[in-house]
């Protein structure tokens, strides 16, 4: 259904572009964040291309007033999902001004709380529609110069997209002004207000990278933005067209939806990735920040005009990124990773029946098999050529709509490949080419490695032990090694403990880490080796260790105990939050029980975020450490804008109500709920 709407909504709006092109907008807001409402006054400048009778912009439940076309008072009808002008408009220049209001359903949220001055309001205006919050347009093929002057809490500082043009204060309030010189489609409009510190770096070409972090994480700032100036300068000069907007802004914010947003200009994203350098080696941000960043020209810059061609975005970001980090981290980790979607795809493809073209497809087939076919394309054609045709295509169709046709028809001019026969294997089928894509990860050397290490996985030990152990200590990527300890799992210890104390003499951390999670039974006479893995720089590899050690070694337990009682692990408390259940559950560890139990209740609070609380309410759950409050704490998340988080709440709320005790328990808290949790308990009651 959702899909049909799409259609329809594309449709009439292609009909509107067809006839009416708005220029700019200038939105003078304010944000109430005890409220939740946004309201302020529109105006819109707009051309006339043909006579038309009603024009549309979308608005979702918003309330209306004082309308005037070019000064005078105007008739229109608000749909609560438009609004619309009806007028006889004949071809011309237009002015529109207005004054709305809207509480958003979506789109804005409003993270924290006054009386705990944490607040936090960001928008995410791709596949939620910024006509949530501002009246603008849902088509991405309606680009408007953007400019806005925002209202708040002089507390508070605001982001939003373009440069800051003035700020001034008035009564315990501020007014932000940001202007955009360019137009750009409405999904990609921002606003992120919090309390923030800010560390400027200038690239090569002068453009101001400005980069956020909220003051508590002011010590995280080198290892979470890491390589981003770099990254920076590299794909300017890869993609050899001058960055489009300006100025250009990153920002961490609390409980995001996704790992990260390419808002124009402005890049939100997930605090998972606000790291310190030991954290750096498990979460890096590098990937995101380089994707977000390639977006500014694959999707800001160039828009796809429809679904059908979303790889134009997401394929040309994933490929670009991957270029990025093949700068950084150099070209064993590019194939390697190359590698690792291949095999994606092609498992994928046994059961995934959407190609590429598709306004459908998957994720994965957008992202990894866009990125894939991109390789292929650069691969084939050579550098020279496809350098030369991706800038001609940036700069042909700047500031505009493109399909697939479009980018082919610059290829075209550089090389007279077969774009039929390649559109048709890696854009309309959903076979993934696994024998092209052989060809070509076989260039690289620690690829044929893998491959021989690969054909050996049907092998007896006895026939591979010795060409596993040369392996494992030549200097080969660490990739390979890891299919190495894969290949090890179902063998006897007493056969393979030479090639572990191997794999762990590397002292490389990923492959060391391949090691701690694939022995969830260690042997007594390795339990010293093992033990060396929670001195790794990596909280992940340590949490992984810590509970193995504790589980495998009830004797050693307060050893272990003891040794981790201080570890916080990254910002959701990974570490502390097992600690604190491990202590709980080994007896005679701790006297004072109760202020642990407290501890790892509070993390699961509305008071913590969605990464931190399902962490602890993970472990609360499996040790079956549950009273009111962490049932209160398990009702709340059900009502989480983030839908995995949501979905933890509901799972596990049903996974209790199979218990008739927890059934009574659940249905006595209900009088302690909010109306939002109640209704969502007592749905669950219900099933």
């Amino acid at each position: 259904m959702k899909y049909l709407f799409f259609f329809i909504s594309t449709f009439t709006f292609a009909q509107q572009t067809q006839f009416v092109d708005f220029k700019s907008v200038l939105g003078k807001i304010a944000i109430n964040p005890i409220e939740k409402t946004v309201s302020g006054d529109v105006d819109y400048d707009f051309d006339v291309l043909k006579s038309i009778d009603t024009i549309k912009i979308d608005a979702q439940n918003m309330e209306f007033s004082d309308l005037k076309l070019n000064g005078k008072t105007i008739n229109y009808i608000n749909t609560q999902k438009q609004l619309q002008i009806i007028f006889p408009f004949k071809k011309g220049k237009n002015n529109l001004t207005f004054q709305y209001s809207v509480k958003p359903k979506q789109t804005m949220y409003f993270i924290g709380s006054e009386a705990n001055n944490n607040i936090q309001i960001w928008t995410q205006g791709q596949g939620k529609y910024t006509s949530h919050w501002f009246p603008s347009f849902d088509d991405v093929n309606e680009k408007v110069i953007f400019s806005l002057n925002i209202v708040c809490n002089k507390n508070y500082q605001v982001i939003s997209n373009g440069a800051l043009k003035f700020k001034s204060g008035l009564d315990g309030f501020s007014v932000w002004q940001y202007q955009m010189q360019k137009p750009m489609s409405s999904y990609l409009l921002m606003l992120a207000i919090g309390k923030f510190e800010k560390n400027i770096q200038k690239s090569k070409s002068g453009i101001p990278l400005e980069m956020y972090l909220e003051p508590k994480d002011g010590a995280k700032f080198e290892s979470t933005y890491r390589d981003s100036k770099r990254m920076f300068d590299f794909l300017e000069k890869e993609i050899g067209v001058k960055f489009p907007w300006g100025t250009y802004k990153q920002a961490a914010v609390r409980d995001f939806l996704y790992a990260g947003m390419e808002n124009t200009s402005a890049t939100l994203f997930n605090t998972r990735y606000v790291v310190d350098s030991i954290g750096f080696e498990d979460r890096s941000y590098t990937n995101v920040n380089a994707h977000e960043l390639a977006h500014q020209w694959f999707g800001n810059l160039v828009t796809a005009e429809s679904g059908k061609h979303h790889w134009l975005q997401e394929g040309f970001a994933t490929y670009y990124a991957l270029l990025a980090e093949k700068e950084i981290y150099g070209e064993d980790y590019f194939y390697s990773k190359l590698y690792e979607s291949a095999q994606q795809l092609k498992f994928a493809s046994r059961t995934d029946t959407i190609p590429v073209l598709n306004a459908k497809a998957s994720s994965l087939t957008f992202y990894q098999k866009g990125a894939w076919a991109l390789f292929v394309l650069h691969e084939e054609i050579g550098n020279k050529a496809f350098k030369k045709a991706v800038k001609n295509y940036l700069k042909k169709h700047a500031f505009q709509s493109v399909n697939t046709a479009d980018f082919f028809a610059e290829i075209k001019k550089v090389s007279d490949y077969d774009l039929d026969n390649f559109s048709k294997v890696w854009l309309e089928k959903t076979v993934f080419n696994t024998q092209q894509a052989n060809g070509l990860l076989l260039k690289n050397k620690s690829i044929q490695v893998l491959f021989e290490v690969e054909k050996l996985k049907n092998q007896p030990l006895s026939e591979k032990k010795e060409f596993f152990e040369k392996i494992l200590q030549s200097d080969v990527h660490f990739s390979v090694k890891e299919a190495i300890v894969n290949q090890l799992k179902n063998e006897k210890w007493e056969d393979v403990t030479s090639l572990f104390i191997l794999a762990l003499e590397t002292k490389n951390i990923q492959l060391r880490q391949t090691v701690a999670a694939s022995l969830n039974e260690i042997p007594e006479s390795f339990r010293v080796q093992y033990g060396t893995l929670l001195e790794d720089k990596s909280y992940q590899t340590q949490e992984i260790a810590l509970y193995n050690l504790w589980n495998n070694f009830p004797e050693q337990r307060i050893q272990y105990l003891d040794k981790s009682k201080t570890w916080i692990g990254f910002n959701d408390y990974n570490l502390r939050t097992l600690w604190l259940t491990l202590a709980l559950s080994t007896p005679n560890y701790v006297e004072e029980k109760v202020s642990l139990v407290n501890e790892l209740i509070q993390y699961s609070s509305i008071n913590y975020e969605a990464n931190t609380r399902q962490n602890a309410l993970e472990k609360l759950l499996s040790f079956k450490i549950i009273n009111d409050v962490v049932l209160e704490n398990l009702v709340n998340a059900t009502t989480h804008h983030m839908w995995q988080f949501s979905k933890f709440g509901r799972d596990n709320i049903r996974k209790l109500l199979k218990n008739p005790e927890m059934r009574v328990s659940l249905e006595r808290i209900i009088p302690n709920l909010n109306e939002a949790e109640q209704f969502q308990l007592n749905r669950l009651l219900k099933e």
